[in-house]
């Protein structure tokens, strides 16, 4: 959590509403796809508290921006606001970009005070979401052996398929964006191997813009006995980069991104219930 300075006052509050407002970051994208499914997990979110002002911000290439958000609740009086990232990695833009976007924000609106949550990360959560696209995705009711269920009984239940499509070994690879830093794709390769935790499945990681790519995971799947395999994305849109992993292999099953999946949301305001309760520690 990444606290901006701000006048010694009480207990965080807002000028209406049950706590402070929140201001749900997302990385931006050209690709339309993505601002829309960002729009509809943050509607999400705000219908899961409505006496919670919610508003949704773009780093980049969509709108709003940050400033503008900032600008516009800073106008309607707010004086506290819990700045969720929706980002799945703690790189370059949650340790720098926004960061620094607060701070400005904050000189601007020195009686504002912005609180930027953690980053969403792989989080039980949102490995137990990709867990249920992956099942949904190819109709097999992963881990149907055993007596723990692949996901929280709150997330649905996969349809199962009859026959050989749901006997059939499956393997996963999961796919995310891939980074130039070799020890931030190491961080980001837990996400495999806690899948493979969950579901029972081999998993293999690949990324989109580096290597290990995606050939080269469904050939490592297939080299370990799957018959069946399925991309996982490690996104929380659709885009350009889940585009160009289809077209890589497009013989193979792709499970749908996060997107607007209760537990995204529940992580959300898991990550603003941090802020808030260490907030008022704080104050105290």
């Amino acid at each position: 959590m990444y606290r901006l300075p701000a006048p010694a006052r009480g207990a965080i509050s807002a000028p209406r509403g049950g706590g402070p407002a929140l201001i749900a970051v997302a990385h931006g994208s050209r690709d339309p796809r993505s601002a829309a499914t960002m729009a509809a997990v943050v509607a999400e979110v705000a219908t899961a508290r409505p006496d919670i002002p919610v508003r949704l911000a773009f780093l980049d290439l969509s709108t709003p921006s940050v400033d503008e958000v900032v600008d516009d609740l800073a106008i309607a009086g707010h004086t506290d606001v819990i700045v969720v990232p929706l980002l799945l990695g703690n790189a370059f833009h949650a340790r720098v970009d926004l960061p620094a976007l607060l701070v400005e924000a904050g000189r601007r609106h020195p009686r504002l005070r912005l609180t930027q949550a953690a980053v969403l990360g792989p989080d039980p959560l949102l490995i137990a979401a990709v867990a249920d696209r992956v099942a949904r995705s190819c109709r097999i009711p992963l881990l149907a052996d055993r007596a723990t269920p692949v996901v929280p009984a709150s997330l649905g239940t996969p349809t199962a398929a009859p026959g050989p499509l749901r006997d059939a070994p499956v393997g996963i690879a999961v796919a995310a964006v891939g980074s130039r830093d070799a020890a931030a794709n190491r961080r980001t390769a837990v996400v495999a191997r806690r899948l493979a935790a969950v579901t029972g499945c081999p998993a293999e990681m690949c990324f989109a813009t580096v290597e290990p790519s995606i050939g080269q995971a469904v050939d490592q799947l297939r080299g370990r006995g799957a018959e069946r395999i399925v991309v996982a994305p490690w996104f929380l849109a659709p885009g350009l980069l889940t585009d160009r992993l289809v077209a890589a292999a497009p013989e193979v099953v792709h499970a749908d991104v996060i997107g607007a999946h209760s537990a995204l949301v529940d992580v959300i305001w898991a990550r603003y219930d941090t802020c808030v309760a260490t907030e008022l520690v704080l104050s105290a």
